[in-house]
């Protein structure tokens, strides 16, 4: 159920002031606008008409800042409580004007449309409810009210609206393929798992949202995994917030890859990659370098660069087996070394979650958790130098090898392609001969540097220098 944010203090000099005007627009002979909304699933004409910015109301149920009102979480609380009062709609005019990775920064896409609204005025009308509360051009007013214009174009919707309404009017709106600035990473996935929870099925809401539905069980896989560090991230009153990981979308997309591939062959190597992955993914490292990140990293590389610290912190005592609470079964626990990534993961988004909010304090507690933040990133830093290193190494050595086996599948496909070729009657023969001449001079090229470079030919090799050997010089 979505919450209730009840009527505004002037919903009822809204109410009047916007049946005048609609009032004034059907007794008019000029041109009206219109604007076209999806309501209860048909399309609605609705009037456009001017209103006052300052008489609106942000809408503070509205999806486009959800995660960022985490923000702050004494006025996040405000905002919950009374939503309708200045110092919670100016909250959600400084959310709407900043940085969705951080708030405590100037957006440049709200500077951009600041400056679109200076030079061009507005070109698309909001929406509104008759209460006076916006729909649609929350972030418009926002720029409107910066630059001191009196009046914003708006449609307004029916008499009858709802807090579902407005809600679902929103969701539509947004995802008209049109929408020139869209939501956050973050507040999408907490989109989508509100319309899963109202139990629309999976395949509509991929739909509705232009997603696989593959695409969409990823990204509640991404919010569930959020969440979870969360929760571990949280020390005393210091929790990281879902905002603070607006910007991994795609290191995350490729973590659920990796698990889902890891999990089909081993549930204990997927989760030592997770949580081995998820430490550098929260200490900001980049996706190339997340990539290096295999199940033998810690034993290879970390345990060498980890300070003693950092160490005895992450290794806890793994229980043989978890009891079920509520039955009468165990579970086999993690393996010791999938224990110990996990703790260390949580000591490093502990630290993290402390820093965030201590902020420039210079306390004890503040200074201790810089530090292990920073030792941290420092091991994981170095660690993964010698790993990108052996990356390259084995990736060059792969990469002939690679090569030939691509060129196998063009040939099984070039099988396929002569049997389709020939039902046709459509083969190019002199051409195709070409192409197997070619063919030779690459075998017997390939042969020669193979003579050169492998010193103990396996079965393969000795076999291409057979082959070509019969063809003679």
């Amino acid at each position: 159920m979505r919450k209730e944010f009840g009527r505004p203090p002037l919903a009822e000099e809204n109410r009047s002031l916007v049946e005048q005007r609609l009032k004034e627009l059907s007794e008019g002979a000029g041109v009206r606008e219109t604007l076209t909304v999806e309501w209860r699933t048909q399309p609605l004409h609705v009037e456009v008409i001017d209103m006052p910015v300052e008489m609106l109301y942000y809408n503070p149920g509205t999806h486009r800042i959800r995660a960022q009102r985490s923000y702050d979480a004494d006025r996040d609380q405000l905002l919950d409580e009374s939503p309708w009062i200045g110092e919670s709609q100016d909250y959600l005019h400084h959310l709407l004007m900043a940085l969705p990775a951080d708030p405590s920064r100037p957006d440049p896409d709200f500077t951009e449309l600041l400056n679109s609204l200076r030079d061009y005025r507005q070109n698309e009308p909001g929406l509104i409810t008759r209460d006076g509360i916006l729909v649609n051009g929350n972030t418009r007013r926002a720029a409107l009210k910066e630059l001191g214009v009196p009046n914003i174009r708006v449609g307004v919707l029916p008499e009858s609206c709802t807090w579902d309404d407005i809600n679902a009017v929103e969701l539509a709106l947004q995802l008209r393929p049109d929408q020139r600035r869209e939501y956050s990473y973050i507040n999408e996935l907490i989109t989508i798992d509100e319309q899963l929870a109202l139990n629309r099925p999976l395949a509509d809401v991929a739909k509705s949202f232009r997603r696989r539905a593959d695409t969409v069980e990823a990204d509640m896989w991404i919010l569930a995994t959020l969440n979870d560090l969360r929760e571990r991230s949280a020390d005393g009153k210091a929790q990281l917030k879902l905002v603070d990981f607006e910007g991994a979308k795609e290191r995350l997309r490729e973590l659920w890859r990796r698990y889902r591939k890891d999990r089909a062959v081993s549930e204990e190597k997927a989760e030592l990659v997770k949580e081995l992955r998820l430490a550098a993914i929260v200490m900001d490292f980049s996706k190339t370098d997340v990539r290096l990140i295999e199940d033998d990293f810690r034993a290879r590389y970390l345990d060498r660069t980890l300070p003693e610290s950092l160490k005895a912190e992450a290794r806890p005592e793994a229980p043989a087996a978890v009891r079920i609470p509520g039955l009468n079964r165990t579970v086999k626990a993690a393996s010791a070394s999938v224990a110990e990534a996990k703790e260390l993961t949580n000591t490093i988004l502990k630290a993290k979650a402390v820093e965030k909010a201590e902020g420039e304090s210079v306390s004890e507690r503040a200074v201790s958790a810089a530090r292990t933040f920073a030792d941290a990133q420092k091991a994981m830093e170095e660690a993964l130098e010698p790993a990108g290193k052996d990356a390259r190494v084995r990736k060059r050595k792969q990469a002939a090898p690679d090569r030939i086996t691509d060129a196998c599948q063009d040939i099984e496909q070039c099988i396929t392609d002569l049997t389709l070729a020939k039902a046709s009657g459509s083969l190019d023969e002199e051409a195709f001969d070409e192409a197997v001449l070619t063919l030779r001079q690459s075998l017997t090229k390939l042969a020669v540097a193979t003579q050169r470079s492998i010193k103990a030919p396996g079965d393969g090799v000795s076999w291409l220098h057979d082959a070509v050997r019969q063809e003679g010089p």
